[in-house]
């Protein structure tokens, strides 16, 4: 894995735990808006798009392809081991995701590329959604 094992952890809020609990059972969850159908994340208490309060949780495939990345040599804090692949995923339902690539060098990352999601159980309480190449 990229990153540290002693990694800054997330703080599940209310509103957030759904998809922090998906994540512990392996499966990656998002908000879908119940009047447009778009997909929100990060969560949110109103669709982002057309500001309905009539989000649900929904399963996603957890597959998609790399939108963006970049590769990170100087971290933010000195527990993340350099160099890591820092991207955003277009997930195969059509929304973005922000996070990390591993079990691929980062010369090796392409743009549209077939990644996965990979969990990696961090804490009792936190599991990360990370990708890997599918």
């Amino acid at each position: 894995m990229s990153t540290g094992t002693n990694i800054p952890l997330p703080r599940p809020t209310p509103l957030s735990r759904p998809h922090w609990d998906g994540c512990r059972d392996g499966v990656l969850r998002v908000q879908r808006c119940g009047d447009c159908g778009q997909h929100v994340f990060i969560p949110a208490p109103l669709c982002t798009y057309c500001q309905s309060g009539s989000l649900e949780w929904v399963d996603t495939q957890g597959a998609g392809s790399v939108y963006s990345y970049t590769v990170v040599h100087r971290p933010q804090r000195p527990e993340f081991r350099v160099p890591y692949v820092v991207a955003i995923v277009e997930m195969a339902e059509g929304w973005h995701m922000l996070t990390n690539l591993i079990d691929i060098e980062p010369d090796d990352v392409k743009i549209g590329m077939p990644v996965r999601v990979a969990f990696e159980r961090m804490s009792d309480e936190i599991t990360l959604p990370y990708f890997r190449p599918a």
